[in-house]
């Protein structure tokens, strides 16, 4: 048991030697006054789930969950409030066909329950699917075009 515990806690010390840090769920009075600025203009018509603040590349990042029409839509910010990525959920059957059929490929077997778009810098650079399969859920990444994608983004 006990090197259970010396593994468990030098784990633990490796990843926040890292900075590596989980997001933490904060509420909208703890979000800095330009990152509010920033989401005034886009809550118009959202319905708001939560805030969460996390520590990415040693800095402090934002996030806004929202609900729009129907389907989920995070908005990623520094805390000069310029947005840095947007995920907003997008109907499988809206996408274009090479997307559709590389997510199916890279998918395998497995059921896509759920696509978003992710645009950085006002580009969209990929898109997201979750996956599952066996009773186990992945994500998988194709870009724009349905390309495979070196690296995810």
């Amino acid at each position: 048991m006990k090197t259970y515990q010396a593994t468990l806690l030098a784990t633990t010390l490796c990843i926040s030697a890292l900075g590596l840090a989980e997001e933490k769920a904060i509420s909208r009075s703890d979000l800095p006054p330009a990152v509010e600025k920033t989401l005034q203009q886009q809550l118009k018509g959202a319905t708001v789930k939560g805030f969460s603040a996390e520590k990415e590349n040693g800095r402090v990042v934002y996030e806004a969950q929202l609900l729009v029409d129907g389907h989920t839509k995070d908005i990623l910010l520094d805390a000069s409030g310029t947005i840095q990525e947007v995920e907003e959920e997008v109907a499988f059957d809206s996408l274009p066909i090479e997307v559709k059929a590389s997510l199916r490929a890279r998918a395998k077997n497995g059921k896509i329950t759920k696509v978003e778009s992710l645009i950085k810098q006002d580009k969209l650079v990929a898109y997201e699917a979750q996956v599952e399969k066996n009773g186990k859920q992945s994500e998988i990444q194709v870009g724009p075009k349905g390309e495979r994608l070196m690296r995810e983004v």
